[in-house]
């Protein structure tokens, strides 16, 4: 039987492991992304590990998250960021340059190689035909450091492509077709690789659009081919030598194949508030528009915004709706000015801003109150706008520019005939605001930039014999990291302040859960929380895991949990049980107290079961299934704490 492609890259970097669904393995790790968000807590995780300089074949620290500087703080961290480029022989890529994504896609993008970044949407790659996988910080601070990714083989799903998108529907309906057909949790320990006649009909941006959103659905990665549309890519970004040509086995073994046709698709639309909640636009036309931003790492390339302009040459943006473009790179704007698509956004009535997530990370862009906003954004989570409540939908740039021309959410395809839109045979590229890796001798002599907002990470205990406590917090199903540990431009910028920002984790469930939490650890008692399916879904914080372990949790207990999220738990030494009776999350209500005796002499043995004492309403039962690797992190307190022992 023939391998897949996602096998094939795997095997090429096997560090240990068997390529069976469900059993770990560990991986070479040749390059990793960091965005600033998430990239100062990496690098202070990668500082106390102790290594001079990475050990990747490239590593790059991107700032794309915290631009608004509105005061000492994102200016400060910004400063550590590029000193510890500096230091530790990391590209920096400085504020403007562009989102983390569009510009890695642009760059540094290999097809064959492994790539994991801090920031769910690393899987944009995958359109280039690399393995790139989303993770915590401390996993990416490890690979840097020269150690292997661990993680569960992914169930390798085929994605069959025939036909053609018909005109005005685009890269973005077909993710969201998949959406509808297998939901927010559907990839959840999967690996979607696309192949089949129809790959051949799509260009590079709107394949990374398309492994972009497949983090929306669990995936755990995205990938397509490497052919000869990559190698028209990659020649147009002055970098041919870096192509090879990659593709499954004729008779690969997918575990499932989902077939798509793309010419019977329709523009479609993610409705309020989940990215799966997918509707056809024509069912929700003529609801009145207030707000239009086309951006994001899903939607900011430069085929995304020359479709704007096209119809931005025949159009203007409808009086009462505020349109707004997000450039995701300076290389995309540099290339709209030379093929003379900038000023007909500026004529069109857009309102242009900076490269970078903005809005789709709460930093600004919030919708006024009881308004309609339409997004090329990757989530519309509830509250994730900044406004509360919101009704944002997520859109394609074709539905989005539409919408806006028209004032109303309208089907792309009543603007008549589809504009032709053809990429550079060479892009414009401007690399000043990417900053090269520094030679080692003069890297040694770095001195980082350390402002009063980066405080060190503190040491976290090792797992005790017993667990007391109380399940101080009892939520339910699709529990989100913006859920546990909210952005927003009030938040963003503590990331590297672990006890400030540990006062706002569930702040938007319960403004006193902090405080709470606090007072029981103070009392040496553990904190639990308890929680529905696909707990922990949506970014790859690290400090939705982090900052609950700095204010005592020790137990997270759900019915399912969303796979960065675990793994993050797992890094900080939070058990992640699961109930072995789902029907017992009924009986737990949020105060109870419990005890769970000889958690670690447990463990430690090999134990998968755990009986769980409720005060006066008895045992229930719940499931840990751990790796060796898993095992023994939660055993010493945090991989952290096993890295620096040496193992």
């Amino acid at each position: 039987m023939g391998l897949t492609l996602t096998e094939k890259i795997l095997e090429a970097h096997l560090v240990s492991g068997q390529l069976k669904a469900g059993e770990e393995i560990a991986i070479k790790i040749d390059q990793t992304l960091t965005q600033d968000a998430t990239g100062t807590m990496a690098y202070l995780e990668f500082e106390a590990i102790g290594i001079p300089r990475v050990k990747t074949e490239l590593s790059v620290s991107y700032v794309d998250h915290n631009i608004l500087q509105t005061d000492f703080r994102n200016a400060d961290d910004h400063r550590f960021l590029q000193s510890v480029a500096a230091k530790y022989g990391i590209w920096f890529s400085k504020p403007g340059n562009g989102i983390c994504h569009q510009v890695h896609l642009e760059r540094f993008a290999i097809p064959g190689k492994t790539l994991i970044g801090s920031d769910s949407h690393t899987p944009t790659a995958g359109g280039c035909g690399m393995i790139a996988i989303g993770a915590g910080g401390l996993d990416v601070a490890l690979a840097m450091a020269g150690k292997p990714f661990y993680l569960r083989m992914p169930e390798v799903i085929g994605v069959y492509l025939t036909g053609k998108l018909g005109p005005w529907v685009t890269a973005r309906d077909v993710a969201l077709y998949l959406l509808s057909l297998l939901t927010v949790k559907g990839g959840l320990g999967k690996v979607l690789e696309y192949f089949g006649p129809g790959v051949k009909t799509l260009s590079v941006p709107e394949r990374a659009t398309i492994c972009n959103l497949g983090t929306e659905m669990g995936a755990t990665t995205s990938i397509f081919p490497s052919d000869e549309i990559t190698h028209s890519w990659l020649k147009a970004q002055g970098r041919e030598k870096d192509f090879i040509e990659l593709s499954p086995d004729p008779d690969a073994n997918y575990s499932k194949v989902i077939e798509i046709d793309l010419s019977k698709l329709e523009p479609l639309c993610a409705c309020p508030s989940s990215p799966d909640n997918v509707k056809k636009v024509e069912e929700v036309a003529g609801k009145k528009v207030d707000q239009v931003i086309v951006g994001s790492c899903a939607n900011s390339s430069l085929k995304d915004l020359l479709i704007v302009a096209e119809v931005l040459e025949k159009y203007r943006v409808h009086p009462e709706v505020c349109f707004e473009i997000n450039p995701g790179s300076l290389q995309v704007i540099e290339n709209l000015v030379t093929l003379g698509k900038f000023q007909p956004l500026l004529k069109g009535g857009a309102r242009i801003h900076q490269c970078g997530c903005l809005g789709c990370i709460g930093m600004g862009q919030a919708p006024g109150t009881n308004s309609i906003s339409l997004r090329t954004f990757t989530r519309n989570f509830p509250g994730r706008s900044g406004t509360s409540p919101d009704y944002v939908y997520l859109v394609s740039p074709e539905t989005a520019v539409a919408s806006a021309v028209k004032g109303v959410i309208t089907d792309p395809r009543e603007l008549g005939d589809y504009p032709e839109i053809k990429l550079p045979e060479k892009f414009v590229i401007n690399d000043t605001l990417l900053i090269p890796p520094l030679p080692e001798e003069e890297a040694k002599k770095v001195e980082i930039i350390r402002g009063p907002n980066i405080v060190p990470l503190p040491k976290f205990d090792p797992l005790p014999e017993d667990l007391e406590g109380v399940f101080l917090l009892k939520v339910g199903d699709n529990i989100t990291t913006d859920h546990i540990m909210p952005a927003g431009a009030k938040i963003l910028p503590l990331r590297s302040n672990l006890p400030e920002i540990s006062k706002f984790v569930y702040s938007r469930v319960d403004e006193n859960f902090a405080r709470k939490a606090l007072e029981l650890k103070e009392k040496g008692l553990a904190v639990g929380i308890v929680g529905g399916e696909n707990y922990g879904q949506g970014s790859s914080r690290e400090h939705a895991a982090l900052a609950p372990r700095y204010l005592g949790v020790k137990i997270k207990l759900a019915r399912s949990f969303a796979r960065i999220h675990r793994a993050n738990l797992i890094n900080f030494g939070i058990l992640p049980l699961i109930f072995k009776n789902p029907e017992d999350y009924e009986k737990i209500s949020q105060g109870d107290k419990f005890v769970i005796k000889g958690i670690r002499r447990a463990l430690s043995s090999g134990q998968n079961n755990v009986k769980i004492k409720i005060e006066n309403k008895g045992e229930i039962e719940a499931t840990v299934s751990l790796t060796d690797t898993e095992r023994a992190c939660i055993l010493a307190g945090s991989k952290l704490n096993l890295a620096a022992s040496g193992e």
